[in-house]
């Protein structure tokens, strides 16, 4: 059973039916294929607006490149304490941006609060050029414990950032999760929310490997090729993303998929309510799920299920772990079954037992 991570469920027969037809033939390089310029006018449609997007292999690439292009080598990207690109990206925002550092907001709440961010700043000291010059917000959404920050929320942060001279970088990697929680339009959670740009993840959520960076603000797409291609990021068969991200964003099914995901998280967590041996860590309201259960039970169960433990401190500050208790992580993807999610419930419950 693979409750591990959505990166480890496999593609949606729509894109690998795409990719094997865009690779049976050839097609221009770096980009200029037709199938690249397709995707890219299908996500300004998506959203609404014109934009200009840059297609990569990884959510790390992603952001690092898109950080790169909004701080400077001295400034401070202000981020939440578990977000992916201070704990899970080594120093890749660093070394793509020539050294800017990542700021955590100091609070332990699951999501930024306007205030939290507020009072952060109003306290960082500001005697340049000696103090670190904060100089961009990062959010994840879906964030990395689950939550979805609603549209009210992101623009409420966005007017923050606003107001502090901060760009606004939106971490999307589980962005069609929370599009598909909300109900929502894509352009009313990002750029008429303030968001400059978002990291748009397709490889968690049924692609094989396609991440876009989508400039809002096309002044920081200024030579951005330049920056993929020092970095080693500029695919020659490009159509690898364009064919990918056509067939994903095609007739919604990008958000049939994350619906899919989403729904069987819900499944999950109503299933271990009702069980034994384990229990809600806190609610979440995308495809990540986390619980709280006796280190031996992990270690049980995990010869038989895919899964994760996780960061203690991920817990809000009324959440404590109790003796010998431990936080762990459950994934579902578009592929994820009730019937899966069923037998994960039954092994829980007889491990409990005995």
């Amino acid at each position: 059973m693979n409750f591990g991570s959505d990166n480890q469920s496999g593609a949606s027969d729509a894109v690998l039916r795409a990719l094997s037809e865009a690779f049976t033939g050839t097609a221009d390089a770096y980009g200029h294929d037709h199938f690249s310029q397709a995707a890219e006018q299908a996500l300004k449609r998506v959203f609404d607006t014109e934009l200009s997007v840059f297609f990569v292999v990884s959510g790390t690439a992603a952001n690092s490149l898109a950080l790169s292009s909004m701080v400077q080598p001295w400034d401070g990207i202000v981020c939440h304490h578990q977000a992916h690109i201070l704990l899970d990206e080594s120093s890749g925002p660093a070394l793509f941006s020539g050294g800017a550092s990542l700021l955590p907001v100091p609070s332990r709440a699951l999501k930024i609060s306007p205030d939290a961010l507020r009072t952060m700043l109003q306290r960082f000291p500001n005697e340049p050029p000696h103090n670190i010059r904060p100089r961009a917000l990062s959010i994840s959404q879906a964030n990395e414990s689950g939550q979805v920050y609603t549209v009210d929320e992101v623009v409420a942060l966005g007017q923050c950032a606003k107001e502090a001279g901060l760009r606004f970088h939106m971490d999307g990697a589980r962005f069609a999760n929370a599009v598909a929680a909300l109900g929502c339009a894509p352009a009313d959670l990002t750029w008429r929310a303030g968001v400059d740009v978002l990291c748009l993840g397709a490889t968690k959520n049924g692609a094989v490997a396609c991440e876009a960076v989508v400039c809002f603000d096309q002044a920081l797409a200024t030579d951005f090729h330049f920056r993929m291609k020092r970095s080693g990021h500029l695919v020659s068969k490009s159509r690898l993303f364009g064919a990918q991200m056509v067939a994903w964003l095609e007739n919604d099914h990008w958000l049939e998929l994350a619906r899919t995901a989403n729904d069987r998280a819900r499944y999950l967590r109503a299933s271990i309510a009702g069980g034994q041996g384990v229990r809600l860590a806190f609610d979440s309201e995308s495809n990540e799920t986390f619980i709280l259960l006796d280190k031996s039970l992990f270690e049980r169960l995990s010869r038989d299920v895919s899964l994760f433990d996780w960061y203690p401190d991920a817990l809000p500050d009324d959440n404590a772990l109790q003796a010998n208790e431990m936080i762990a992580r459950l994934v579902t993807s578009f592929n994820s079954t009730e019937a899966e999610i069923d037998r994960l419930i039954a092994l829980i419950n007889r491990l409990s037992s005995t």
